[in-house]
């Protein structure tokens, strides 16, 4: 399958399982001669982007698929992220965030000021305030949708803290991205980490140490699976104006406060104890059980036509293989860099690993 070239930030891929996986690829960066730049450790180069605080900027970024994922199309609620065709990310270095993601003449817009968070959708011409208060909105990362906020460099650092420990670190000379000299950064899994990926390479922005390109390479291949990239970037600061928003004329606009009440707590502490991880660094395994009912025939509704009618059963007999063993019975879905299994009776495992490891996986109690 060719790669798919798109400008985006972020495309959140709904899987048969419903374990949301994040699609992220990029433009290869631009060709020519590798800048000279100072030699730097491996291990500093981390650390430096373990602690980098870039300050304000606005990017574009680039998106190349070449994973493997079978057409779905609206069957698979969230399959429809897949088409954004474009997106522009605004930090004011603080806090504060905006991206703009396009899917043909629709747009959706999701802004994050510190105590509020709105999400227009200009197809359905809807907005959605969430009012964060004082005390949750201190807390990391309070109000951002991890799947519609990231961009190459929070997906570089979170794959650093990921598998670091596991991993041979190294520095494979520089590159150009987005017109910015970079260190080129290479994480290799060490000889006992059961994975199908072969490394990942994140490319550093020399100044400012912000990850500019995330590239993930599966074994076998030499052109990369997965890869997210600026194709554009400006360390400027951004104007008050870029975090606020008003509503069109005529949008529905609905409301909420986000809550961290007794109730939530303990809902939150349901859907934690109803996941596992299983193995850690480049072999983890993420285990856990779908809701009642998820693998139920959908019924027909006058709702949105995502899912609309669907049989998760049938769906996944097109998309997936029949496998059974002493952990049960049920389907196997892989792409080129991982892959996930879900059982009849509604159990899951999810990684970038063989199936064997998912297997193993699922029998561990």
């Amino acid at each position: 399958m060719d790669p798919k070239k798109k400008a985006i930030t972020a495309a959140v891929v709904g899987t048969a399982l419903g374990v949301g996986g994040l699609v992220v690829v990029a433009m290869p960066a631009s060709a020519g001669a590798a800048p000279k730049l100072p030699q730097v450790s491996a291990e500093n180069l981390v650390q430096s982007v373990m602690t980098a605080k870039p300050g304000a900027f606005d990017g574009t970024v680039s998106v190349s698929n070449n994973l493997g994922l079978p057409s779905m199309g609206n069957a698979i609620p969230g399959a429809s992220a897949l088409n954004v065709d474009s997106a522009h990310v605004f930090s004011d270095g603080a806090g504060k965030s905006k991206i703009a993601l396009a899917q043909g003449s629709s747009q959706e817009t999701i802004i994050h000021n510190g105590t509020t968070v709105w999400d227009y959708k200009s197809n359905s011409n809807s907005a959605t305030k969430t009012t964060i208060p004082a005390d949750i909105a201190a807390k990391p990362g309070a109000g951002a949708d991890a799947g519609k906020m990231t961009d190459p460099a929070s997906a570089a650092t979170q794959l650093l803290a990921k598998v670091r420990e596991s991993s041979t670190v190294s520095v494979d000379g520089t590159a150009t991205v987005a017109d910015r000299p970079a260190y080129e950064l290479v994480l290799t899994p060490k000889p006992t980490e059961r994975t199908l990926l072969r490394e990942i390479r994140v490319a550093v922005d020399s100044q400012t140490r912000m990850p500019l390109r995330v590239s993930v390479l599966s074994n076998g291949t030499t052109t990369p699976a997965l890869e997210l990239a600026f194709s554009g970037i400006e360390f400027t600061p951004q104007a008050a104006s870029e975090f606020a928003f008003t509503p069109p004329k005529g949008a529905k606009v609905t409301e909420k406060t986000a809550k961290l009440d007794d109730q939530t707590k303990a809902e939150a502490q349901q859907a934690q104890q109803a996941t596992k991880v299983v193995g850690d660094g480049w072999d983890t395994v993420l285990t856990g059980k779908l809701p009642a009912g998820t693998l139920a025939p959908k019924q027909q509704s006058s709702g949105s036509a995502e899912g609309r009618g669907m049989d998760p059963q049938k769906l996944l007999s097109r998309v997936a293989k029949r496998v059974s063993g002493t952990w049960g019975s049920g389907y196997l879905f892989t792409t080129k860099v991982g892959g996930a299994v879900l059982t009849d009776d509604g159990r899951y495992a999810v990684g970038a690993v063989p199936e064997q490891v998912l297997y193993e996986a699922l029998g561990t109690k």
